[in-house]
């Protein structure tokens, strides 16, 4: 059984280069960049995809994130150390990334709406739909971050 997947890269350009603008498009967001990295870690550990992990980890550490609340991001419904914007963040990160399980619930989405103008909530879906969309390509042909 044969472990070497197709490259989507060199095999479906249009493909990944579409998906490179979503990527740049995501940069336009007013999302704080840490927040951004703290979407894609969480996201990424439900998928269990260890590239993104990996890559978005260390992209969080130079932004300056701090190692000990990365290591509480996958408890932090237990954790004193996120915010209450932090925490509707990832409660609409989860329900996203967990989508067929109940949706995205009226709670979470009135609570970002609540906290944050529309347009930063449409902004923070799209970037939970990009980092998803690449867990998937990464998973599925099973890359390995290599720095």
């Amino acid at each position: 059984m044969s472990t070497n997947r197709v490259s989507i890269k060199d095999l479906e350009p249009e493909a990944y280069t579409a998906m490179l603008a979503m990527e740049e498009y995501s940069k336009t967001s007013t999302i704080h960049p840490k927040l951004k990295e703290l979407i894609k870690i969480r996201a990424s550990q439900i998928n269990g995809c260890a590239y993104c992990i990996d890559m978005h980890t260390e992209d969080a550490i130079k932004l300056g994130e701090s190692a000990r609340r990365i290591f509480a991001l996958s408890a932090w419904h237990e954790s004193h150390l996120f915010s209450e914007k932090e925490r509707v963040i990832l409660n609409l990160t989860e329900e996203v990334t967990k989508i067929s399980e109940k949706g995205v619930t009226d709670e979470a989405y009135n609570k970002a709406v609540n906290l944050f103008e529309e347009k930063i909530v449409a902004q923070i879906i799209m970037q939970i739909i990009i980092i998803n969309a690449w867990n998937r390509i990464a998973i599925a042909s099973k890359l390995v971050y290599k720095k």
